[in-house]
Order: structure tokens, then sequence, then C-alpha cells
């Protein structure tokens, strides 16, 4: 079994943020693929994932560029190769039990119901600040800045961006996951120390919305576990 990563980033002239990251996953011999100046995230990770030439078991990570692992190493491959058993879709820090009618994984009202999943890191004027979604465990879709899959998971659901979908950056995650699924797998949140060195103000684009309103008219919502 190996491990790879698979990073959308911009530029060939990567940020500290990002060399940080590559440093770590490199160090504890994950397999780095930096898809750099991609038109599409979905053609990305298709295209990063069928260069692997991958093992049905092999362990694929998709995420963001933007973030830091801070965990010690060995926890974090034993973490990944614990959680991904047969029954498992997606695994990751962040996600929800419950998607609504509106498709936001992240919305107030479930978060104070307690229906949220997972942890997550922030920066804020140099501070670091912890957003706790709830307690670990099962959910319906997770948050994409960290999704980690078994190989013969990503060949089941596909990569490739839905007919349906206009923007080419926005909503993999909830499509993604949320196949797994609805084909019966589990997907779960798992704690992963992970600081974003980023607020998610991308969310206000038009693409984000138009691809939301995509979904939300080619799905059957709301999805709960």
């Amino acid at each position: 079994m190996k491990i790879h990563a698979l990073i959308c980033t911009r530029d060939k002239n990567l940020n500290p943020i990002t060399k940080k990251l590559v440093s770590y996953l490199s160090s504890i011999s994950i397999n780095v693929k930096l898809l750099v100046g991609q038109e599409s995230i979905f053609e990305g990770y298709k295209k990063g994932f069928a260069k692997c030439h991958p093992d049905p078991n092999d362990i694929f990570i998709l995420c963001h560029d933007d973030i830091e692992i801070k965990m010690k190493p060995q926890h974090f491959i034993a973490c990944l190769s614990r959680v991904l058993g047969k029954e498992v879709g997606f695994a990751g820090p962040a996600g929800t039990t419950f998607l609504g009618p509106n498709a936001v994984w992240w919305d107030e009202q479930p978060w104070r119901d307690g229906l949220h999943r997972g942890q997550v890191f922030h920066i804020k004027e140099e501070k670091e600040y912890s957003t706790d979604y709830g307690p670990f465990g099962p959910v319906v879709v997770l948050d994409g800045l960290f999704l980690a899959a078994k190989a013969d998971v990503l060949s089941q659901i596909g990569l490739s961006k839905p007919d349906y979908f206009e923007g080419d950056w926005d909503f993999y995650d909830i499509h993604y996951t949320s196949e797994a699924f609805k084909s019966g797998l589990t997907n779960i949140t798992v704690p992963i120390k992970m600081l974003h060195h980023s607020s998610g103000s991308l969310v206000g684009r038009d693409s984000w919305h138009k691809n939301r309103e995509a979904f939300i008219a080619n799905n059957t919502l709301p999805l709960t576990c």
C-alpha cells in the first residue's frame, strides 16, 4: 500500500505554507503530486490520480495547499491506515450528519443542533484557535480542505466534474463525499489536527452559488445519517 497526496496549487513558486505541507508529507514517504495551474479541480484530481497508476488499496489524500498538519507523522499515518477500512468512503477532519435542502454543510442551525462533526484549527492575528464542530464520527459529507480515501473508492465514484456543474472549482467535496455516502459507504471525521490558513471567503463567488444550486436541483435532499 502506498499513500499519495494530490494538491492543486496556482503557481509553481510555492508559498511557505505549501512548501511546509509538501515537506511534511514527503518526509514520511507520501508521494506528493503538485497539480499546478489546473483549469478545474475535478480534472486536476482525475489526471493526478491516473498518473499514480494506483493499486486499489492505495490511500489518496486530496487537500488544499494552505493547510498544516500538526501531529506526529507516525500518528498521522496510523490514523489514516486505521480508519480507511472496507466500508469507509472518505475520511477528513470536518463534516456533517445532516446536509439540508440548502446543501450548505456548515449551516449554522444544524451546528447549533449538534449535527456537525470534527475540528479544524484556524489562525487570526497570528493566534491559533479551534473551530469545534462536534464529536468525531460518521457523516454524510465532508469539507474539502482535506479528504482521504482508498483508490478503489475514487475509482468507484469517479473524479470527473458532473455535467450539471458550471463552475470548475466548487462543490467537488460535497459531490464526491455524497456519492460515496449514497453508494452505501461510511464517511467519517477523524482527529487529524489541522491548521487551515483560510477563512473560506471564496464561498461568496458566483460559481460556488451556481454549483450549489445545480447540486440541489440534481440531488435528493436532505441527506442524513
